[in-house]
């Protein structure tokens, strides 16, 4: 019998449970909206190395470590990581993961990476292919700035469709053991690409793909937009939630009270980011601290996570090409207890 729903979605009859967590974020975001609930805020940027892609690596590492000990457990017990980010060649996944020196698996998923890492994580747990698995991804500003687009010595102006990569990494420990928190299905996205090739306007190019597997996530399970506390996309800030609601109403589902988005929450409207936050580190930090703290209450029962990514490249870019959207969901619940 095949544990699935549909055409895109899968069941977890075992129910993975979140056993732990942590996040941690760079000065700019403790400023922002969620500062009080990040379990580390950095001072520096740098976090004390001489490169940023190194403080970056360094971030992976903290988060996984603490995410652990949240869970109870210890760096033996993880039978497997999941984790990628945005650097070429996923450099400050792997490099962490020399470091902890732990089972590995890196993924590449752009700014879904978070969602990724939960499916794998939890297709391994509720399988019974793994006991304790750590699911992680992470994002740093000027590593990705100066990756994606210019030397930040330039000073380059930027547009107002753009949108402010985060420095942050969120981590999230998943077991059979106790939690209020579960995960009880996930919907795996399709390439979705409507021509936009505008690398400053990230929520453009990833709200189709946001559309499409939240569809088909509803068309699979039967459910609508209101029977969910939260639906929260990963990053596609102000511009690309608009178009993500505006392109659900044309597919005949209404979302909008319930609806948040990470990237249009994660600063405030002082700190001059225009459409809000971007990548990996976006939606990893703001639902390893605040949504899994409401869930853990009870305050939140049922939210659907969706990390969007866009999968681009600086070749592709520079070669002029256009920029193909994936988007995956993630279904949480609060006590395990919700029929799908």
């Amino acid at each position: 019998m095949l544990n699935r729903l549909g055409e895109q979605t899968i069941v977890f009859t075992n129910k993975p449970r979140v056993l732990g967590s942590c996040s941690i974020v760079g000065p700019k975001e403790g400023k922002g909206n969620f500062g009080k609930y990040f379990h580390k805020v950095l001072g520096d940027d740098l976090f004390g190395e001489d490169s940023y892609e190194k403080a970056e690596s360094k971030m992976m590492q903290f988060a996984i470590t603490e995410a652990i000990q949240d869970a109870k457990i210890t760096k033996n017990d993880i039978d497997i990581l999941f984790a990628g980010d945005l650097m070429n060649q996923i450099t400050s996944s792997s490099f962490a993961a020399r470091t902890l020196q732990v089972p590995y698996i890196g993924l590449f998923g752009a700014c879904s990476t978070m969602a990724e890492s939960l499916i794998m994580g939890s297709v391994y747990v509720d399988g019974g292919f793994a006991k304790y698995v750590a699911c992680a991804t992470g994002s740093h500003f000027s590593s990705a700035e100066k990756q994606f687009r210019y030397p930040l010595e330039l000073g380059t102006q930027r547009p107002p469709s753009s949108q402010w990569t985060v420095t942050g990494t969120g981590c999230s420990i998943l077991g059979c053991g106790e939690s209020p928190i579960s995960i009880v299905s996930a919907t795996i996205g399709k390439v979705v690409d409507w021509a936009v090739n505008d690398v400053n306007n990230m929520g453009a190019a990833m709200a189709p793909a946001a559309m499409s597997t939240l569809k088909a996530h509803l068309d699979d399970t039967g459910k609508k937009p209101e029977d969910y506390d939260l639906i929260l996309t990963g990053d596609l800030g102000k511009l690309g939630s608009e178009i993500l609601m505006d392109l659900m109403e044309y597919n005949g589902y209404k979302i909008g009270n319930n609806y948040s988005d990470c990237g249009q929450m994660m600063f405030t409207s002082t700190q001059k980011t225009f459409m809000g936050g971007s990548g990996c580190g976006c939606g990893a930090s703001i639902l390893n601290s605040y949504v899994y703290d409401r869930l853990r209450t009870g305050e939140l029962k049922n939210v659907l996570f969706i990390a969007t990514g866009a999968l681009m490249s600086t070749v592709s870019s520079q070669q002029g090409n256009s920029i193909p959207g994936i988007a995956h969901a993630v279904e949480f619940c609060y006590g395990g207890k919700k029929d799908v």
